[in-house]
């Protein structure tokens, strides 16, 4: 028999690991990186250098990820060619090309200034995109919604990939669609954003900055980034590896610029 004092102490117990697991799933941000800005809700600019074959799922992750309460994404015309994909200072610029045999399906590529992100990059892979695998709309939803998270500072949720999907396309996973197929039989599609994401952002942005990094021009090293090579599409260009996924490949790499400037990259990698 358990005394009342003995039940007590375990119920403490369990509540804060309940807790600490409530934390650990909500907090998903990239370290504390964050676009710059006065207010809130801000804009933030998408250029468009995707084939028609994404137009649909750029859209789709723009209109996503506008749901949130402090960010609103609007796309233009892209500023750069698909091949180099070169960023823009004060803005996300996202791709689509033949990138080759590289091993990775997305990549999303933030530069940045003491904490404040001043340009940003997504790319995407067509020569796993157009093959039978992953030529699929779960897939290219799932990896465009997730890249352009990246681009404003959101994590994963999860880097398993072969467990029950969260319903977040920051969950990594191998049946974006859910359902029969996967871990389990009745889990989520990953094709979209969940709560916690929306959370996630709100968190990020709860605090104003007294300048700003959106539409704004960057000079110094953060701006020579893409002449040195670390917006290139082999790990060689990326810098040392941080972090690796549930697989054991590194999923997130640091270039260290000097003076406090900074390009990281997360990689989405093919099986």
């Amino acid at each position: 028999m358990f005394s009342k004092s003995s039940v007590k102490i375990g119920l403490v117990a369990l509540a804060v690991l309940s807790s600490i697991a409530t934390t650990a799933y909500a907090f998903h941000s990239w370290g504390n990186y964050h676009w710059a800005r006065t207010s809130n809700p801000f804009t933030l600019k998408v250029g468009d250098n995707v084939s028609s074959a994404w137009d649909a799922y750029l859209d789709e992750a723009i209109a996503d990820w506008s749901a949130s309460s402090v960010l609103d994404l609007t796309k233009v015309t892209g500023s750069t060619k698909p091949r180099t994909c070169k960023a823009k200072a004060g803005q996300i610029e996202a791709c689509s090309e033949r990138y080759g045999n590289t091993g990775w399906l997305g990549i999303a590529t933030i530069w940045i200034s003491g904490s404040h992100i001043t340009q940003a990059t997504t790319k995407v892979n067509d020569t796993y995109f157009n093959t039978s695998t992953y030529n699929k709309p779960e897939w290219r939803r799932l990896v465009m919604c997730q890249e352009i998270a990246h681009d404003f500072g959101l994590d994963h949720q999860d880097e398993i990939f072969n467990n029950a999907n969260l319903g977040s396309c920051m969950d990594y996973t191998n049946d974006p669609d859910g359902g029969a197929g996967g871990a389990v039989s009745n889990d989520p599609s990953n094709e979209h954003p969940n709560a916690h994401d929306f959370e996630q952002i709100e968190t990020i942005y709860a605090h104003l900055d007294s300048t700003t990094t959106i539409g704004q021009t960057v000079s110094g090293p953060g701006k020579r980034a893409g002449v040195n090579g670390a917006d290139g599409q082999e790990a060689a260009d990326w810098g040392k590896s941080i972090r690796k996924d549930g697989k054991g490949r590194t999923s997130l790499y640091e270039r260290d610029l000097g003076k406090g400037n900074k390009v990281f990259t997360f990689i989405l990698w093919a099986d």
